[in-house]
């Protein structure tokens, strides 16, 4: 999903607050022109950055005869504000309203090699107006913010809710919907990116892996335009095209996206080699490497920590319930505790034999779990899941 956010410096104020200032006298004084029209801008997506990969969304309000050109884009964020990451991962991130002149748009994505498609639509003067004055009280100061959420209310969705509730009728969608889940959806445009990809899998739970509705694919930009392109307004006087026209204001050419060889898959296999191999030299030589331990259950303990939050605490709708957490928890930090003071050995010792059943179950029911997982998750958990069992092994040595 494509957010833009507009940099603001002290002398393109006047200019911004007289932009405001002019939409809102419109708005009050007259309506627009028969002239008028309304159109939803398709952005294609783009590899520059994690926010672009998705596509981008907006409306465009062009009237001729009242010489305005504007872009209404719900994707406005601040990056800069205090505490975004945490507000982000929590759930609690608030967008924006933003209002741009039409050519500001296109520059911007020129600049990005971004594709833009414009569909006019194919309302009445009434409906317009509708649209028009919609789109005027959300720019107001009391509700141009609004609680961001990726899968359910976003610079996508808010235009097409919009649009639907102005139209005289009722808006219906002939596009056949893709039968996937929205993890599916979603990793397709990340194909270029593996390592997103991965992070996305991890911190997403089984609920992404429920098949989106034909509407609930609305909040990827492309797939709203290709139902826009056979949808119709269905009114008492009969049905007609919810888009009259389609235009290519931009062709698409995008930044090649930059390969790396290190991908998710091919790091953890060799994390995986080095445990192993680390594990084999300990029984060979029979000595125990408890630093090895120490090292694997941090960073798994700290990832767990992560995850929980996000599957416990945060506000997103998608990330609880999440199997991951029966292999990647915070739990793993106090083992590492355990394994470092000498006195505790035996409680060491419960704690690896619990994670080495609990992982044997895991592995063991790998496909039967109600969650699609990460085919680079499997040798991360075998790493974990070999240290305990070596401990166990070596316990259960030295009692015999």
């Amino acid at each position: 999903m494509k957010f833009i956010q507009i940099p603001i410096r002290l002398k393109q104020l006047p200019s911004l607050f007289a932009l405001l200032a002019l939409i809102h006298s419109l708005g009050a004084q007259a309506g627009l022109s028969d002239k008028a029209q309304i159109s939803l801008l398709t952005c294609s997506p783009s590899d520059e950055a994690v926010f672009t990969v998705y596509g981008h969304t907006a409306i465009r309000v062009s009237d001729p005869l009242a010489k305005l050109d504007y872009v209404f884009n719900y994707g406005i964020f601040e990056f800069a504000k205090s505490n975004f990451i945490y507000r982000f991962a929590k759930g609690e991130t608030d967008y924006r309203l933003g209002i741009t002149y039409f050519e500001n748009f296109l520059a911007e994505y020129a600049m990005r090699g971004s594709g833009i498609t414009e569909q006019v639509l194919d309302l009445t003067p009434k409906e317009k107006n509708k649209v028009w004055e919609a789109l005027q009280i959300n720019a107001l100061p009391e509700n141009v913010t609004y609680r961001y959420n990726f899968f359910y209310d976003n610079c996508a969705t808010r235009p097409v809710a919009l649009i639907e509730s102005s139209v005289d009728g009722e808006v219906r969608y002939h596009h056949e919907p893709q039968h996937k889940s929205f993890r599916t959806l979603i990793n397709y445009y990340m194909r270029n990116q593996p390592w997103l990809i991965f992070g996305c899998q991890l911190a997403l739970g089984s609920p992404a892996d429920r098949e989106a509705t034909l509407h609930e694919e609305f909040f990827l930009p492309l797939l709203l335009e290709k139902a826009f392109d056979k949808a119709t307004i269905q009114t008492p006087g009969g049905e007609r095209p919810l888009v009259a026209e389609t235009k290519i204001l931009q062709e698409n050419n995008p930044v090649a996206a930059k390969q790396t060889i290190l991908t998710p898959g091919i790091a953890s296999l060799l994390f995986l080699g080095i445990i192993t191999g680390l594990t084999f030299l300990e029984w060979r030589k029979k000595k125990h490497y408890p630093l090895v331990d120490c090292c694997l259950f941090t960073l798994a303990g700290l990832g767990g920590t992560v995850l929980f939050f996000l599957a416990f605490v945060s506000e997103h709708p998608a990330t609880w319930p999440n199997w991951s957490v029966v292999w990647l928890h915070p739990l793993h930090l106090p083992g590492v505790i355990l394994f470092a003071v000498k006195t505790q050995q035996k409680a060491a010792s419960c704690y690896h034999f619990i994670n080495f059943a609990t992982l044997t179950l895991l592995l063991a029911g790998w496909y039967f779990i109600p969650q699609h997982f990460h085919i680079a998750f499997i040798p991360l958990v075998i790493c974990l899941w070999m240290r305990s069992g070596r401990y166990v092994a070596r316990q259960g040595t030295r009692n015999l």
